[in-house]
């Protein structure tokens, strides 16, 4: 379901042309639903989709011309409700009906409104405030994959270019040794753009440990499944058989994709294996002297749902360690928190800092998704230990 919105005509080619870019990630997405959709809670602890249509027009209006520019509110009403997501407490879910919001043709109108006028004003806005905006909805191109993933497959519309490779060996598991050193973490000021959580850069000493060459894959976790602990959400069984619950279809489990998990059911595995998840450092250790080259066949929206975990052998860092950016995030065990010297976005302050809670980890890495810019070094994502939905995986490390 994609409204018309005028074509961006105005404003410095350079940002005019990555705008553009921008949005029509999202509305793509959006096209893959009907109209009645969008009133649907696909995800139980999250708004309905009519929350999303609106609210990325509504985010990039209040952040680069109402705050940015002191441009005058045309609809004050639209730019609150519409303005910040949710993320309730743990058990506590949203009730609002779909009565309570308004109709589809009121906040295609508002958005149209919006991008008018944000396109006459481009090239005033402020280079933070126009990266915030890009990155924010690209960010939101992903997250809203998680939701439309839990839509019903009936009330999506399949691309005619979706396939699946989901035959192959599984890999052997295989460790490599990382020797003990220092790891970067984070970014200079003076390196350009970041969001406040990667400032500034941060210098980590890192003892020796193993960490395993690929990610996890569904034939390792079934066995943990089999062993009589709950499968992951992206699994479903019927007649005795476990399917893979894809983006448009259900098929057998892919034997050799990586296992998407919460962070709890990750650290669980790994206990049981005797191992543990690896530092956010550890990480930045392990994937030393990858490529920079983006994986294109498992992020930057290659895919709807994953590969092979031993499709990309070329990916491989210094040390041996396979497809660190793609395919899946990978949760490590450190919890999300501020590099010493931390400042938060005079303009977003809350970006980050509302989630120093001790209650969300750090993922590293990229999803088949995630945009090409956040593929960078510097990048952290952040959930919830029990949040299901995300396209994330893990691998194992053990001190050595």
């Amino acid at each position: 379901m994609t409204p018309t919105y005028p074509t961006l005509l105005s404003a410095a080619p350079a940002r005019a042309a990555r705008l553009a870019v921008v949005r029509s990630r999202t509305d793509d997405l959006f096209d893959l639903i009907s109209e009645r959709v969008l009133l649907e809670r696909p995800v139980p602890e999250r708004h309905r989709l009519i929350f999303y249509l609106g609210h990325l027009e509504a985010f990039d209006w209040n952040l680069m011309c109402r705050r940015g520019l002191g441009l005058e509110s045309f609809h004050a009403e639209f730019d609150r409700l519409f303005e910040f997501g949710i993320d309730p407490p743990k058990g506590q879910q949203p009730v609002d009906m779909p009565s309570d919001w308004p109709a589809v043709e009121f906040v295609c109108k508002y958005n149209a409104k919006v991008r008018q006028l944000i396109d006459d004003v481009l090239d005033r806005v402020p280079d933070p405030l126009f990266d915030v905006a890009v990155e924010h909805r690209l960010m939101h191109a992903e997250t809203l994959c998680y939701l439309l993933h839990n839509l019903a497959l009936g009330l999506k519309r399949k691309p005619v270019d979706v396939s699946y490779r989901t035959t192959g060996a599984v890999p052997v598991a295989e460790w490599r040794t990382v020797p003990g050193g220092i790891a970067t973490l984070g970014k200079r000021r003076s390196e350009g753009f970041g969001w406040d959580n990667e400032f500034p850069e941060r210098l980590v000493q890192v003892p020796e440990f193993t960490i395993r060459r690929h990610k996890i894959t569904n034939a390792e976790y079934l066995e943990f499944v089999d062993a009589g602990n709950p499968a992951p959400r992206f699994w479903t069984r019927r007649d005795g058989q476990w399917f893979w619950r894809g983006m448009f279809e259900e098929i057998p489990l892919p034997l050799n994709w990586p296992v998407w998990t919460t962070q709890e059911q990750a650290s669980r595995f790994a206990a049981w294996k005797g191992a543990r998840l690896p530092t956010e450092a550890e990480y930045h250790r392990a994937a030393e002297g990858s490529p920079t080259l983006i994986p294109a066949r498992s992020a930057d929206f290659a895919t709807w749902d994953p590969i092979p975990v031993d499709a990309e052998a070329e990916t491989s860092s210094a040390h041996g360690v396979e497809q660190l950016a793609g395919n899946g995030w990978e949760w490590t065990e450190t919890v999300f928190g501020p590099f010493p010297g931390f400042e938060p976005f005079s303009f977003y302050p809350g970006y980050s800092a509302d989630f120093f809670d001790e209650a969300h980890y750090v993922m590293k890495g990229a999803s088949p998704r995630t945009a090409a810019c956040f593929l960078r070094r510097s990048f952290r994502n952040w959930f919830r230990t029990d949040y299901p939905y995300a396209f994330a995986g893990f691998r194992l490390a053990k001190a050595d």
